[in-house]
């Protein structure tokens, strides 16, 4: 009642100055009041990253190569994310690059096969995305991922995981030779990833790192082709693989992360012999 006397009061310029500036104000206050996510809103609980406490298994069935299958690395967190505002969307996910690869397959003293990430072993980038080549930059988008389209109305509770391992093959015989006679006498193979947990917004692109994952893989066996098939190979080293490292700190995502190519597209096949200059055997896609 007070307000309305005041009101009348006042001359009716005035009046209508003030009810515009009162408007303007309330949109400016909405503007600077509209719901943000932020990584202080969101909550990470039960992280948890490992691979499997069992050794690599060796396969002898086929007489034209030797296939291993490592331990799986597994990940999985639950997020509690704030409630997303109108005409936004956000992901929630993993993202892996792979930082570091050596895999040699040695063939007595004829050469050794070696598959490479160019880029990433002449030193030109830090990492190389591990996406599985469609759901860029993410790993997957099964169990990988979560989105969350705006409005909501309350905090959204959601749990995302991933595994990987290895399962190659890798041939008896030297690559690029017409013989089928058994030379493989080594393999090793050592890769270390990057694998952070994110949030994305799908509008603008914005990103916050939630957690950071780092780990490594490390094969080691040996061969001896004279031996029958089946009883060739045996694991070299540590029987069981380093458990993961779950970061007190979020590392920045790297830029080869987030688009192509990917690890299985960037890599090449190369002989390299003992004597003589390398050799292309499987270009890069």
């Amino acid at each position: 009642m007070y307000i309305l006397v005041r009101y009348h009061l006042l001359p009716p310029s005035l009046v209508l100055l003030t009810l515009l500036l009162a408007s303007t104000m309330g949109c400016i206050q909405s503007i600077a009041c509209k719901p943000r996510i932020r990584r202080e809103n969101i909550v990470v609980y039960e992280v948890s990253a490992s691979i499997d406490q069992c050794p690599t298994v060796i396969e002898e069935n086929s007489p034209i190569v030797l296939r291993y299958k490592t331990p799986y690395f597994r990940a999985s967190a639950g997020i509690v994310m704030p409630p997303v505002p109108r005409n936004e969307t956000w992901v929630v996910g993993w993202i892996q690059a792979c930082t570091q690869m050596e895999f040699y397959n040695t063939y007595g003293d004829i050469g050794m096969s070696s598959w490479e990430l160019p880029e990433l072993r002449e030193g030109r980038v830090k990492a190389i995305s591990d996406s599985d080549g469609v759901s860029y930059p993410w790993y997957g988008n099964t169990t990988e991922t979560v989105t969350l389209t705006g409005p909501t109305s309350k905090p959204s509770r959601l749990t995302v995981s991933m595994n990987d391992n290895f399962y190659p093959s890798v041939t008896w015989a030297v690559p690029i030779s017409n013989s089928n006679t058994a030379m493989l006498s080594h393999i090793t193979r050592d890769q270390s990833f990057i694998t952070w947990l994110v949030a994305i917004n799908s509008v603008t692109k914005e990103r916050i790192v939630l957690q950071t994952v780092r780990w490594r893989m490390r094969v080691d066996i040996a061969v001896d082709p004279d031996m029958p098939l089946g009883s060739r190979a045996s694991l070299v080293g540590r029987p069981h693989q380093e458990q993961p490292h779950i970061l007190n700190y979020q590392e920045p995502i790297l830029s080869n992360a987030l688009g192509r190519p990917n690890a299985n597209d960037a890599q090449v096949l190369m002989w390299r012999p003992r004597r003589g200059a390398p050799l292309v055997v499987i270009p890069p896609k």
